[in-house]
């Protein structure tokens, strides 16, 4: 199957309010090209030295979206201010406070996750729940930055049913969290990946991170 076929037998099964974003380490610039001729404009990168080689290929393609979802180490915020309009990985209040204050020297406001463990996950980053709400308002405190939602990634071995449930616990985090007086945070919600987007998008996904199911199973996009 061709990657715009890919795309197209996804986007049947997509809401309108489901933003689809193709995960794109790894893949050439030639395949990512074939992905924007049928629409994708959303394209995220897990590392900043491929995405810079990327974006310098890409450039005559102004309307792209370059979404950083991989892990951000500290030395590397300011890169990733620069060349990246959402980062979907912020898993700490020391970063997140970083990347507020690069932002403002730099007069840019990214879109930031915040990455949350739903579950207990040694494989994964991220705030727990208790810490999310400990940390909340020094959260709001942050003004340049554009703290558009959630990010979550259920854990490995988990059966449909956990899985669904997982989701639902993060969209219900998600409302629990709107609800609160002076919250700066919107409801976005970044969950779903070519395994899972369906219980996902039925729990309320409004962003998928879509790799292997557009562009083939020989590259882990998890």
């Amino acid at each position: 199957m061709t990657i715009a076929h890919n795309i197209e037998t996804i986007r049947r099964d997509l809401p309108a309010s489901v933003r689809l974003m193709a995960v794109t380490k790894q893949v050439p610039v030639a395949q990512m090209r074939e992905a924007y001729a049928v629409g994708i404009r959303d394209f995220g990168e897990s590392k900043i030295q491929e995405a810079q080689a990327k974006q310098q290929e890409l450039a005559d393609l102004s309307d792209i979206c370059w979404h950083l979802i991989g892990h951000l180490q500290s030395n590397k915020v300011r890169k990733a201010v620069q060349i990246f309009d959402w980062i979907h990985s912020v898993d700490s209040l020391k970063l997140l406070q970083q990347i507020d204050r690069v932002a403002t020297e730099l007069a840019t406001s990214p879109h930031i996750c915040l990455q949350v463990k739903i579950l207990p996950d040694p494989d994964k980053y991220g705030w727990t729940i208790p810490e999310l709400w400990a940390d909340l308002p020094q959260i709001s405190d942050c003004q340049q930055v554009k703290i558009s939602g959630l990010m979550a990634i259920p854990p490995l071995g988990l059966s449909l049913a956990q899985t669904q449930q997982f989701f639902e616990q993060a969209r219900d985090l998600s409302h629990q969290i709107a609800q609160q007086p002076g919250v700066n945070i919107q409801s976005e919600l970044s969950m779903g990946m070519s395994g899972d987007y369906l219980p996902a998008i039925s729990a309320g996904a409004t962003i998928i991170r879509l790799g292997s199911i557009l562009f083939g199973s020989r590259i882990d996009y998890r």
